[in-house]
Order: C-alpha cells, then structure tokens, then sequence
C-alpha cells in the first residue's frame, strides 16, 4: 500500500489524529501469526464479494508493516482472471498503476520520508489508469458504519477517489480492515468519500 502522511496537507484534526495513533499502536501490537491468519482470512472474504467476482479489473495495494495483509488476495484475484493493477508512488504523493504480474513482478522501492514499498515492476500505465478498474480495494485504518473511511492522512487515495469522480468512474470501493476497525464513527471532513463496504476477517459489512 501507499503509506499517506501529512505534509503539505491541511492540518489534521485533533480527533482524527488521536483516532490515528490508537489505531496504528493497536496494529504494532498484533503478533505475526495473528497477522498471517488474518491474511488468509482476509482474502476469503473478500473473495466472496459480487463486486471482486464479477470484476474485470481490480486496482488493489501491496500491504506493508501491520496493515490487514493482501498477498494472498493479490493472487487470489489473478488466479481468477482478474487484471489487478497495483500503484506505483510518485515524488507528490499521487498514484500511478502498473500491472500485477505475480509476486516475482514487485519490487522494493524506496521513497525519501516513507518506508520501503513493494511496488510493481511492469510498465506505469499513468494515474488515470485507476479509471478503468471495476473495484477499487482502498487501505485504511478504520471505517464507521455510514461507510466514512479513516485513512493515514497523506491524501494519495483522497486523490485516487477525486480522480474517479471527474472520470464519471463509479467502481466498486471496498475497504480492507481488522475486525476491530469497523467503528461506530470516525471524524468526517468535507472532502472524504463513503465507501461501499469493508472486507474483514470475519466476513463483509456493507454500507
């Protein structure tokens, strides 16, 4: 995934920032088995959503560090047919996407500030590519129950859903958590978009 910070972006408010720091101290508390179990039951969820089943193309995301881990839903997907375009970082925190082509594909990359990535190693194909995709898997850190994402703060993927909405794109926009990431609420600025649903390792919650 694109790891978001905050610079050059207005300041964060007070609520979305504590929210922010519980929850990535909750994440650097898990162990590596609970992470790798989750994983695997990550991918089965959201294996079971229509939108993933019947979607041509899947712009998804390298998960790093203690995020809900994707791997095995990366390939999951490709075995299934699916065209799955993975973002490529760029010096002003936008996105490109390239093809995922297998685990052999990624490479590491690193970015000043951030820490390394694993990105893909084919072609960009550019920023509006994300337009073409029929689902759209967005990283996050929680997600309330009208469908409000938390993400890290950096605006990579405010400007992803900005994008698709100029583009008249309407994908399906699912978000990856931990069980305990579905919240009664998370703080709302004007410019944050609702999704259509959260994939967890317990199941699917839509909105």
């Amino acid at each position: 995934m694109v790891v978001e910070n905050s610079s050059g972006n207005p300041p964060v408010p007070p609520e979305k920032a504590a929210l922010r720091r519980e929850l990535l101290a909750a994440r650097r508390a898990l162990s590596p088995e609970s992470r790798g179990a989750a994983a695997d039951a990550l991918a089965r969820s959201a294996l079971a959503l229509p939108e993933l089943a019947g979607a041509r193309t899947v712009a998804a995301y390298v998960s790093v560090g203690g995020e809900p881990g994707t791997h095995a839903l990366l390939d999951a997907l490709r075995a299934a047919g699916k065209r799955v375009l993975l973002p490529l970082l760029l010096p002003d925190n936008d996105l490109d996407w390239a093809a995922y082509e297998g685990p052999g594909s990624l490479r590491e990359a690193a970015h000043p500030g951030k820490m390394r990535l694993l990105e893909p190693a084919g072609a960009p194909l550019g920023p509006d590519a994300v337009t073409a995709a029929d689902a759209v898997l967005l990283p996050g850190l929680a997600v309330d129950r009208r469908g409000m994402r938390l993400g890290r703060g950096g605006g990579s993927y405010d400007r992803v859903l900005a994008r698709l909405e100029r583009a008249g794109a309407h994908p399906a926009l699912v978000v990856l958590l931990y069980d305990e990431e579905v919240v009664a609420r998370v703080p709302e600025e004007p410019h944050d978009h609702p999704v259509q649903a959260v994939a967890t390792p317990s199941g699917v919650v839509r909105f």
